[in-house]
């Protein structure tokens, strides 16, 4: 094997790899989160978060970022290792090998937006749900017997910023869309 064949086959499909790598780690997070609620809940979260899911509400911002992370956090970012997989492995154009570095530009726009800002948004959505919902429960079982209007105070600092992750997110995502346009349909098929 020559060095050049040798060093392709190094750096054959790195950008799926690294998304794999982004969606095991990203999986791993929500398997210990979710490990830690469910020993938090019988032992000593109160109240608990099962309460606060099932008393909907402010609660229901926990839930929607807990499937959000799962959905977005993982399946996402796995589904985007397909697309580079497509990129890398079957129409066999590698981004690290880019003329100029724009597509590589994308990609790690991708892979580094995409990644932090749906554990920011997810993260935001679940430390509010919990707050909020929480605050809602009655003293009995460890909340303040807050009502909506009360709860919506405690929710209220976190929408922009939750929205601002989730706008980051987007163009995360945008841009991957865009890198995988310009190395898989640009007229220069020595591109990628």
């Amino acid at each position: 094997m020559t060095n050049s064949s040798k060093a392709d086959n190094d750096l054959s499909n790195i950008w799926t790899k690294r998304f794999i790598a982004a969606a095991i780690v990203q999986g791993a997070i929500i398997v210990v989160l979710t490990a830690f609620l469910i020993v938090s809940d019988t032992s000593f979260m109160k109240p608990g978060i099962s309460r606060v899911i099932a008393s909907g509400g402010a609660g229901t911002w926990f839930t929607f970022g807990y499937f959000m992370y799962i959905i977005v956090g993982v399946i996402g970012i796995a589904v985007s290792a397909i697309f580079y997989y497509y990129t890398e492995g079957v129409m066999n154009k590698r981004l690290y090998y880019c003329k100029n570095n724009i597509a590589k530009g994308l990609a790690w726009s991708h892979f580094l937006l995409m990644n932090i800002a749906i554990i920011a948004a997810a993260g935001l959505l679940m430390y509010a749900g919990y707050a909020g919902g929480s605050a809602m429960l009655p003293e009995s079982v460890g909340g303040k017997g807050f009502d909506a209007s009360q709860a919506h105070e405690i929710l209220a600092p976190f929408v922009e910023p939750t929205a601002a992750a989730v706008l980051v997110l987007l163009i995360g995502v945008t841009l991957g869309g865009i890198g995988f346009l310009f190395v898989n349909y640009h007229k220069d098929s020595k591109y990628g």
